[in-house]
């Protein structure tokens, strides 16, 4: 057996966790902290893990931009040198996640609400305002709409958002966005998308009818062309926003505040995307933000509980550190604080979501 797979083993003993040697651990496979998911998240883990590394003895953590889905899956593959110490996601794990995570031998995770942030719909500098509404999102944007009689369903027939709602533009409807395995994309179809499917009436009845239905209705985007798949990578969306500026794209209010020299938030449902309206909650379309910590690898990866210490510290995501200098909305200071305390006493989540 190779000295990697005899730590596996003993990670996933928390008897044994306990009277491992973490220099000992680190020469059998890594002395580093390994970081995946959200590409929302990942500009603030980067800012952390490059401060954290400039800061203590240990090495600069590696942050990968994989997805909330994509990471949250490498996270529960297992506990071991071999897999991730943290997954930054977008939107709250789900309960499939959980029990995953448990059938590969993840018990303890614990979560971290970092702060929150707006998902915009975004447009070149040059381009004229767009004043979206959530139902227009949805009409444009969705498989299958309403067809002539209630409880008629067609393929989406709209190519331009004047086709949508007489009072856009004749502008060819084409939009840029995230990919299934993105919790941007996740949190756009609650928010905005299920959310304007919800103003039609008999849509909105299915929901406590026909739960599976609804979902399927208001969740499921058109594959003719009109909405791209960018990947992973918001840095494209902007060039292509730039190249083409009848084009929108999607992404987190983060990334929108760090090219606002080159792109501009469009507004929805009358409001537009900033810092202010998503903290009091005005701004539709915004959500909170997460990581998840594998407690068997706390003291165990070198400077892990380091990590954590750094990025709850005020000067860091607190109302005025350099998160939030980032475009990260910080949670109120009673949130914070109970999240930091939850952290600092390695409080794992229950097994079960409510």
């Amino acid at each position: 057996m190779t000295k990697r797979s005899t730590a596996a083993l003993l990670l996933a003993s928390a008897a044994s966790i306990a009277l491992m040697n973490t220099s000992a651990f680190a020469q059998a496979g890594r002395d580093y902290i390994y970081i995946v998911g959200s590409s929302t998240v990942y500009p603030f883990a980067t800012v952390v893990a490059e401060r954290f590394g400039r800061g203590s003895q240990f090495k600069t953590p590696k942050v990968e931009s994989t997805g909330s889905g994509g990471g949250l899956k490498l996270f529960c593959d297992g506990v071991g040198v071999d897999y991730p110490d943290v997954a930054n996601s977008s939107r709250a794990i789900k309960q499939s996640e959980m029990d995953r995570c448990s059938a590969n031998g993840v018990h303890e995770i614990i979560e971290v609400k970092i702060g929150y942030d707006g998902i915009v719909v975004a447009a070149a500098m040059s381009s004229a305002t767009m004043s979206l509404s959530r139902k227009d999102l949805f009409l444009a944007l969705a498989k299958q709409v309403p067809g002539a009689s209630s409880g008629q369903l067609v393929a989406n027939p709209y190519k331009t958002w004047k086709d949508v709602n007489p009072t856009l533009p004749a502008r060819a409807i084409e939009v840029l966005g995230p990919p299934p395995t993105s919790g941007t994309r996740d949190a756009f179809a609650e928010l905005a998308l299920e959310a304007g499917c919800q103003e039609i009436d008999w849509i909105a009845a299915l929901k406590s009818s026909d739960s599976e239905r609804f979902l399927t209705i208001c969740h499921t985007v058109r594959e003719d062309g009109v909405f791209v798949e960018a990947g992973e990578n918001d840095n494209l969306i902007v060039q292509k926003l730039e190249a083409n500026p009848s084009a929108l794209g999607i992404f987190g209010f983060s990334f929108l505040d760090q090219n606002a020299d080159k792109v501009k938030g469009e507004p929805i449902d009358g409001i537009a995307p900033s810092f202010d309206a998503i903290a009091d909650g005005s701004y539709p379309v915004s959500r909170p933000l997460y990581f998840y910590v594998k407690k068997a690898h706390v003291d165990v990866i070198p400077g892990l509980r380091g990590y954590l210490r750094e990025f709850t510290s005020d000067r860091a995501w607190g109302e005025f550190g350099y998160l939030s200098d980032r475009g990260l909305i910080p949670l109120p200071d009673e949130e914070r604080s109970q999240v930091a305390a939850a952290v600092a006493d390695l409080s794992p989540m229950s097994a079960a979501k409510n």
